[in-house]
């Protein structure tokens, strides 16, 4: 672990104190700006102690007075956070055609980037870990950013995804050197490293940030060039046993269907998704469709972003409203079955599909009507999100620093028990 960040926090007092400022930070990071009173609940400490330990970080540089809270009656509290830069940490999002590379601080501001890179995820470790490298030295030595200066790096991307164990099993499969993905990433950048699915980093972006905060119930679907569900209830995200859970995607939709990366026919991506939606369009447009889409070149006719499709559907290009709503249809049936099932307060749609908004929803909540009960349909809303095309490097954030400071009090913990020993 990457220690070098935390040590301008002063334990002259004993480790003790060390951990109670760890936490304090973590709860910080956790909660955003905070009285007091929050502080105390969180840690179980009384005022006095709290204040002397605002006190401390404050003069070590570390928190901040922001605001006011809310007050029932009498004096507003005042409200304390984290300082801006004073955690660092590198945000990897690998796409299945490219790769986005960012550097975020404890706030969630851009120190830089995202950059957005050419390089696709791949079944081979190497050649991807020496291209992504090269790209992600450039930027540190173009900030003037030691690796000393990072807390670690958040990574997440598509795919079967063992957090625990560090494996991706349907990527980065070949050249393992009998290593888990998440020890060659960490071979690769010096860093402490986490990774995490990417329907995982919305779902967190959306908890902590968007719609879904303060949500008990709520599913987080990323319609991008694949299909993942987030869940999060009882306020908490449940990633399942093993971290797979949510793969609606591969559930078989269609009878003898077309053929899934995943080995079975029919699935949900091959119908309502990214990669379906370029792969249909690329289909009618070579059959001879009246399209303006007719008008891109073969290279971009081989991989037609979604981005181009739903541009066209917003110029009224009939042919491109019908693919996002024949995507709309497909989708809103698994949505009914998902309402079923869990029977969200809310489900809010993200990714590179959500972005066609109602060429998608009005067909997607028709087929909701057609295949739901009533009674629980009536109980869900259903959003598109409103965090942007970045969203996901800030899930990457808050699980990555999150896990990091918690392996800190851990480690301080480890090393008081020794000493006590």
């Amino acid at each position: 672990m990457n220690l070098n960040l935390l040590n301008n926090i002063s334990n002259h007092e004993g480790n003790k104190r060390l951990i109670q400022k760890y936490e304090l930070i973590k709860y910080l990071f956790s909660m955003g700006p905070s009285p007091v009173s929050a502080l105390c609940d969180m840690m179980n400490m009384s005022t006095p102690s709290i204040l002397k330990l605002i006190g401390s970080l404050t003069d070590e540089g570390w928190i901040e007075k922001k605001g006011y809270g809310v007050s029932m009656g009498g004096r507003k509290p005042d409200l304390y956070r984290l300082k801006d830069k004073k955690i660092l940490i590198v945000c990897i999002d690998i796409e299945l055609f490219h790769t986005k590379i960012a550097i975020m601080d404890n706030n969630y501001n851009f120190i830089f980037g995202p950059r957005t890179i050419a390089l696709p995820i791949s079944k081979s470790r190497a050649d991807f870990f020496h291209i992504l490298n090269t790209h992600l030295q450039e930027i540190l030595e173009s900030q003037n950013i030691s690796t000393n200066e990072l807390i670690g790096c958040s990574v997440g991307m598509p795919g079967l995804i063992d957090a625990v164990r560090g494996e991706n099993y349907s990527y980065f499969l070949n050249d393992v050197e009998n290593i888990s993905l998440t020890a060659a990433f960490e071979n690769m950048l010096k860093l402490p490293v986490v990774i995490q699915n990417d329907v995982n980093g919305s779902t967190m972006a959306e908890s902590t940030h968007g719609m879904a905060k303060g949500k008990k119930n709520a599913l987080i679907l990323l319609m991008d060039w694949g299909v993942g569900l987030g869940i999060i209830m009882d306020g908490k995200l449940r990633p399942g046993a093993c971290g797979f859970s949510g793969e609606l995607g591969h559930i078989p939709f269609v009878e003898n269907g077309d053929l899934c990366y995943c080995g079975k026919h029919g699935c949900l991506e091959t119908i309502a998704s990214g990669n379906a939606l370029s792969e249909m369009a690329k289909k009618g447009i070579l059959s001879g469709k009246n399209s303006m889409l007719n008008k891109l070149s073969n290279e971009e006719l081989e991989r037609i972003e979604p981005a181009v499709i739903i541009a066209a559907a917003n110029k009224g290009d009939q042919y491109a409203i019908q693919l996002l709503s024949n995507i709309g249809t497909h989708m809103g049936k698994g949505i009914a079955m998902l309402i079923q099932l869990f029977n969200p307060e809310l489900i809010i749609l993200s990714g590179k599909i959500a972005e066609a908004k109602q060429y998608i929803t009005l067909p997607m909540q028709q087929a909701i009507n057609t295949y739901c009960m009533t009674q629980i349909r009536e109980k869900t809303t259903i959003v598109s999100s409103e965090l942007g095309e970045n969203s996901r490097l800030m899930g990457y954030a808050t699980t990555g620093i999150g896990q990091f400071l918690e392996n800190h009090i851990k480690q301080a913990k480890t090393s008081r028990l020794k000493q006590m020993a």
